[in-house]
C-alpha cells in the first residue's frame, strides 16, 4: 500500500507540473498588451528532458519505474560586459525595460542571473531579474533590476538542488583540491576528468582541509561582505556562477568573474575557477560525491 500511495502522490505531482508549464507557455503567447508602453511576461518555467525515477516498495518483488520530466528555469549569462577589472564598457543594469531608465548596477562578463519574466518594448527584449535567495544585505538589491537581451546568453538550468546528509550517495566521481599546488582535480573511479589551477582561501580565511560532500548545486549565488567573524571586507557579487556548496560553514566551489589570479590564494575560504571550467565541473558533478580537500 506504501508503493502505491507514494506512486498516486508522485502521478499527482507530475501532472501539476506539466499543467502549470502547458498554463505559462499558453499564457505567454495568448498574453494582450495592456495600453502601456510595454507588458511583461511571467517567469519562465520550461519543461526538460525526461528521467527515470526508481520507486522501491517493500510490499512487492518487483520496483516501480517512473518518467519524470526535469523542470527548468530560465538564467541569463553575461557575454558582453566588462573585464574582471572593469576594463571596457559593462553591462548596465536598468531599474526598468529600457534605457531610459536609471542605472542601478554595472556588471561583468560571466555573471548569471535567474529570470523573471520577460519584456518587450519598441522592438527590443528586457529580461527581469530576481534573487530568490536569502541575501545577507538585501538592501543592496532593492528595486528592479532588467537586462537587455542582446548581452546576454539564455541558460536553462534545474535551479537549486540539495541532497541531505542522511543520503548514500552511488557516484563514484570524486573532486580532489590541493592548497599547497592551488589546483583542482576530478576523477570518475580512476579517470581523470580535468584538471585546473584555481584559488583557495587566504590564510587568515583558509579553505577547510577534509573530506566532504557536495550537498547542493545552484547556478547562481548572490554573495556579499563583509562577513561577521570571518572576513571585514565589503564586496557586493550579484550572480556568482556555477557552484558547488561542499562545506555547512560556507565552503563553496565556483566560477569567479573578479579576478584572474588562478594558481595562488585569493578567497575567503571558497575555491575559485575560471568560469568556463567551472561550468565544466559543474555539469559533470554529482550531488553526493566527494570533495577532499589536502595540502
Amino acid at each position: 500500500m506504501l508503493g502505491v500511495a507514494l506512486l498516486v502522490m508522485l502521478l499527482v505531482l507530475i501532472n501539476t507540473l506539466e499543467f502549470t508549464a502547458v498554463y505559462i507557455k499558453n499564457d505567454r503567447q495568448h498574453a494582450q498588451a495592456p495600453e502601456s508602453s510595454y507588458w511583461e511576461a511571467p517567469e519562465s518555467l520550461l519543461v526538460g528532458d525526461e528521467e527515470s525515477v526508481i520507486i522501491e516498495s517493500p510490499n512487492e518483488e518487483e520496483s516501480e519505474i517512473l518518467i519524470v520530466k526535469k523542470v527548468l528555469f530560465e538564467y541569463v549569462e553575461v557575454i558582453d560586459g566588462c573585464g574582471v577589472h572593469f576594463e571596457g564598457e559593462c553591462l548596465n543594469v536598468r531599474s526598468g525595460p529600457g534605457t531610459d531608465f536609471p542605472v542601478v548596477a554595472r556588471l561583468r562578463n560571466d555573471v548569471i542571473l535567474k529570470v523573471d519574466g520577460k519584456v518587450e518594448r519598441d522592438g527590443h527584449t528586457w529580461f527581469k531579474i530576481i534573487f530568490d535567495e536569502t541575501l545577507r544585505y538585501p538592501e543592496r538589491a532593492e528595486g528592479d533590476w532588467y537586462v537587455a537581451a542582446d548581452f546576454v546568453n539564455v541558460v536553462l538550468d534545474e535551479g537549486e538542488k540539495t541532497v541531505w546528509e542522511d543520503d548514500v550517495a552511488t557516484t563514484t566521481k570524486r573532486i580532489v583540491i590541493d592548497r599547497s599546488d592551488q589546483k583542482l582535480t576530478a576523477y570518475d573511479g580512476d579517470t581523470l576528468y580535468m584538471e585546473t589551477p584555481i584559488s583557495t582561501g587566504l590564510e587568515l580565511t583558509p579553505t577547510p582541509c577534509g573530506t566532504f560532500t557536495v550537498y547542493k548545486k545552484t547556478p547562481s549565488r548572490y554573495m556579499q561582505g563583509p562577513l561577521p567573524g570571518i572576513a571585514d571586507q565589503f564586496y557586493d557579487l550579484p550572480g556568482v556562477p556555477w557552484n558547488l556548496y561542499f562545506s555547512y560553514d560556507g565552503a563553496v566551489i565556483h566560477g569567479a568573474y573578479w579576478h584572474n589570479s588562478f594558481g595562488s590564494q585569493y578567497s575567503h575560504g571558497c575555491v575559485n575557477l575560471p568560469s568556463d571550467e567551472a561550468k565544466k565541473l559543474y555539469d559533470w558533478a554529482d550531488l553526493g560525491m566527494d570533495v577532499i580537500v589536502q595540502e
